[in-house]
């Protein structure tokens, strides 16, 4: 296989592969010879074939398997979130809010039609501008601009586009929201893992990753998924305090759970910080389907984002802005949102309760699932509610370092059980355990 590699650049090299795979000389499965091998037949420096294997991971092509060697990767399915597909189990590790708590749109809808907005227009409605400056001050004392995008995971993604190159390294929670590790991933960064614990981001974890050269951090203020940790405002402190000597590291601040946390808003973005932005999307309390997410971000920020969002090619649709305005503006409205609110932390509340009954001790957290510590491997113990009928989610899933042990976390969704399934999943779960 050596023999059919050419090339004397990291580049020529990564190339040869990415011909011999297109043209099935190369298949999914197949190994690539070990990199001193290849350096020698090449000619080349070993750390040149080093670069050229890296180029190729980052773009998806291949995988290492450590001492098992480098393999040509194939078309393999990553988790996402949501409900699992082709499943008769009862789903309960999808994330997703309750839709009968999401408001009905219809009467917004007949207000939100106007003038047509045509090319060339500013991209952001002026009167959603104005209320998101309004909502966003009260947290963010910076001075900032608005961007509207189409969610937030397209605000992460536009955002790392616009301040970082290939091979860059970024800071991630671990255990990690899956979109954050699929963007990451597919914009070939390198993602280092923050480790999360009851106050969320972890002190030392975020100055390792400074020390490891992370030129972007991304982080959840509060109902990090899948934990469930908010931030503490001493764990924010020391956050800021380890930040304030890296002001030119790109902050992303994630707040997804906003209008429905049971939490304040504590933030690692200090004063005289250069680089920041704080993203809010609607989707946990308009619905998912509500593609539009708030981004405050510093001046620069803002004018790189606005090259992304122009006229003509992806701008967001004025109708949806419209639309999202008047529901946040709705006291109807509003009155629902806040009554999502008490329900989800009521109903996890309660299962989190009756679990410690039977000597699982759930901590305290704020989001739409529990993260559940058990006393034997998840994958076992979902194993085991698999025959009982349920589908759950292991922490393996969102696992973002590599780890010999496996995980001993399920993140359940619960919120919707009746109080007679609940109790049924907590009986299946505890002769699972044990």
């Amino acid at each position: 296989m050596s023999d059919d590699i050419t090339g004397t650049t990291a580049a020529e090299i990564a190339d040869s592969v990415r011909g011999l795979r297109d043209r099935g000389v190369l298949r999914p499965g197949g190994s690539l010879p070990p990199v001193r091998e290849l350096a020698a037949t090449l000619g080349v420096n070993r750390n040149t074939a080093v670069a050229a294997y890296r180029q190729l991971a980052q773009a998806g092509l291949v995988v290492s398997r450590g001492r098992a060697g480098t393999v040509i990767a194939g078309h393999e399915s990553v988790a996402q979130e949501g409900y699992a597909p082709d499943t008769v189990l009862r789903d309960v590790g999808t994330g997703n809010p309750d839709p009968r708590l999401i408001p009905d749109p219809s009467p917004a809808l007949a207000t939100v039609a106007g003038r047509p907005v045509l090319y060339g227009e500013p991209v952001i409605d002026a009167s959603l501008d104005e209320w998101a400056r309004a909502w966003v001050a009260a947290d963010l004392d910076a001075d900032f601009r608005i961007t509207i995008t189409s969610g937030a995971v397209d605000a992460v993604e536009r955002l790392l586009a616009q301040a970082l190159m290939r091979d860059d390294a970024v800071a991630l929670e671990d255990p990690c929201f899956l979109a954050s590790i699929h963007t990451v991933r597919l914009g070939g960064y390198r993602a280092v893992p923050v480790p999360v614990d009851e106050q969320g981001m972890t002190v030392d974890g975020l100055r390792a990753a400074l020390d490891a050269g992370i030129r972007a951090v991304i982080c959840t203020p509060r109902a990090q998924n899948p934990t469930g940790a908010s931030l503490t405002a001493s764990r924010a402190a020391e956050l800021r305090a380890v930040l304030a000597e890296h002001p030119y590291v790109l902050i992303i601040e994630d707040d997804h759970f906003s209008m429905l946390s049971q939490r304040p808003y504590e933030s690692l973005i200090g004063p005289g910080h250069r680089r920041f932005a704080l993203v809010r999307s609607v989707s946990k309390f308009l619905g998912p389907d509500m593609c539009l997410a708030i981004a405050a971000t510093d001046p620069e920020t803002a004018e790189r984002l606005a090259m992304r969002l122009s006229p003509g090619t992806t701008w967001v649709s004025h109708l949806l802005q419209r639309l999202t305005l008047a529901q946040l503006t709705d006291g109807g409205v509003s009155a629902q949102i806040a009554g999502a609110a008490a329900h989800y932390a009521e109903r996890n509340a309660a299962f989190a309760d009756r679990l410690s009954d039977h000597g699982i001790d759930v901590p305290a957290s704020d989001g739409l699932s529990l993260w559940v510590p058990l006393p034997r491997a998840a994958r076992i113990v979902a194993e085991q509610l698999m025959r009982r009928g349920w589908l759950a989610r292991t922490g393996d899933e969102f696992a973002l370092a590599e780890r010999t042990e496996p995980s001993y976390h399920l993140r359940l969704t619960v919120h919707d059980l009746s109080d007679h399934d609940a109790e049924t999943l907590i009986n299946d779960l505890v002769a699972a355990v044990r």
